[in-house]
């Protein structure tokens, strides 16, 4: 730490948006593209408000980043302007900060020390500093192929290819095991391609890292859904270990709420998929809200995705309804306390954009024309509250119900957990209550040799929480296979984030 009160001198400060109009005529990531010197000066400032902390919460792993980041280490190499030792220490605990330095909502940013008092100004901009360093290692060509000098003569399949199973793919590659990463897509990267916009990240970094891992000798087949193209038995046959990184993908659904069977009401993700192809070049969308009301149930990042496709397919109104109170702008401290994740109103580049939010507020009912497609909806003031048996239950607050157009309406309230299918039960394996796979201390379910990591085994996340569970199970496949392992595990299987209860 250079100076101890760089915070004081240098106010927090992110990175610079595109004007409205813009973004919503393109599909380009929200942020300026700045000059590359432009960039490094103003990144370096932020780097320069790091305290360099006696202890860290940063990136504790109950607190700030399950990768454990060495965030004070980075920030101070960039302060300096050493680009490639601070891509080194990033690299060394994270194998995608590209992704994360985009996607993650920053929970090293809640637990900054400079987060306790607003006196200080506001966190360090680690996410902000995260992102520069992983562009600068690409512009520079510091990021290069890690290939295995020695070949452990074991197989391992890793089924999915979102965050989690390509952080174990490479982590095992790198260890000198042949990995092939099984897609059931015609395209690799599960969520990260088409959950994710391309306005949030553009796919062109996607593919720059999957050449990465091509290159270090991982394997991979799309197209192929493992336990039907690909039978259990063959599976088992051919491969050593296998890790299951298959998502929670099954959206929770409204199945009470009146006119649920309308055409035109959709579970989110059957809005983004096809929108993300359209972004590849797979032709139009089946589901398009050109010229549409859209109305948007859940308040989550699922929502704001939407929110913002919608705005950019050229919806004539965005509505998002949240049943929830709007958080406040600042942390409470009673119901939140620093270092956890703060309980605040979040407001994505998207609600910038275009649209409206409503809070407090529940469809009561859709309505439909004689065709049997939604053009209303019926809205009611509401709060959230439990039950004598702790059920949660949304109780109308006033008599007064709304009437608003929709064409479209998508529902983003959230994940159930994996979906079902052959592999689980020819591997015999049954979910959670939670829709999850259940594991053991070593990562490994009740089907030897058979591990889990990722949504599939905590439930809908963060991505920082795929990597680093990609990372630990990759540990623990090395460890079955070889009897030890260097791999880092920066996570085990029951770790949850400091929260208070």
């Amino acid at each position: 730490m250079a100076d101890p009160y760089g915070f004081l001198k240098h106010s927090r400060a992110e990175a610079k948006k595109r004007p409205a109009a813009d973004r919503l005529s393109d599909w380009d990531e929200v942020y300026l593209d700045v000059p590359a010197e432009q960039r490094d000066a103003e990144v370096r400032t932020q780097a320069a408000r790091c305290m360099d902390c006696g202890i860290p919460f940063c990136h504790s792993g109950s607190a700030g980043c399950p990768l454990g980041n060495l965030i004070p280490e980075w920030n101070d190499l960039v302060r300096r302007g050493d680009w490639e030792s601070a891509s080194d220490r990033l690299h060394a605990t994270n194998n995608f900060p590209e992704f994360t330095g985009r996607l993650c909502p920053a929970p090293c940013e809640a637990a900054c020390v400079l987060s306790i008092s607003h006196d200080a100004g506001g966190a360090v901009a680690i996410k902000r500093v995260e992102q520069a360093i992983a562009d600068v290692s690409w512009d520079q060509g510091l990021v290069r192929p890690t290939q295995s000098q020695v070949s452990s003569g074991r197989r391992v399949a890793v089924v999915g290819s979102g965050p989690a199973g390509l952080a174990a793919a490479q982590q095992l590659t790198r260890a000198g095991h042949e990995v092939t990463v099984f897609e059931r897509d015609d395209r690799l990267g599960g969520l990260l391609r088409y959950g994710i916009p391309e306005f949030k990240m553009e796919k062109k970094v996607l593919d720059r890292r999957l050449a990465q891992l091509r290159k270090e000798g991982t394997k991979f087949v799309t197209g192929c859904e493992v336990g039907v193209d690909l039978t259990v038995e063959e599976l088992r046959s051919k491969f050593d270990a296998v890790v299951l990184a298959v998502g929670a993908l099954r959206g929770r659904d409204d199945t009470t709420t009146p006119g649920r069977s309308l055409r035109g009401v959709h579970l989110a993700m059957e809005h983004l998929v096809p929108a993300n192809r359209a972004c590849e070049g797979d032709g139009p969308p089946a589901i398009d809200a050109a010229g549409k009301h859209v109305v948007i149930i859940g308040g989550g990042d699922t929502g704001a995705d939407c929110y913002g496709t919608a705005s950019r397919q050229g919806a004539a109104s965005v509505l998002q309804l949240d049943q929830y109170p709007m958080p406040p702008s600042t942390r409470d401290n009673d119901r939140s306390p620093w270092p956890v994740w703060p309980w605040i109103l979040r407001t994505y580049p998207a609600h910038e954009e275009a649209g409206e939010r409503k809070f407090a507020v529940a469809v009561e009912e859709f309505v439909g024309d004689d065709d049997g497609h939604v053009t209303h909806i019926r809205l009611r003031k509401v709060r959230v509250e439990k039950d004598a048996s702790g059920r949660r239950q949304v109780v109308p607050t006033s008599e007064e119900v709304e009437v608003l157009p929709a064409d479209l309406v998508l529902l983003a309230i959230g994940f159930e957990g994996v979906e079902h299918m052959p592999l689980l039960d020819g591997l015999g394996l049954q979910l959670t209550s939670r829709g999850t796979i259940s594991c053991g201390s070593d990562w490994q379910t009740r089907s030897p040799g058979v591990f889990v990591c990722g949504d599939a085994h905590r439930g809908a996340s963060l991505v920082v929480w795929a990597i680093a569970e990609g990372r630990s199970v990759a540990n623990a496949v090395d460890r079955y296979l070889t009897g030890s392992s260097d791999l880092p595990s920066p996570v085990i299987p029951n770790m949850l984030p400091l929260a208070v209860v």
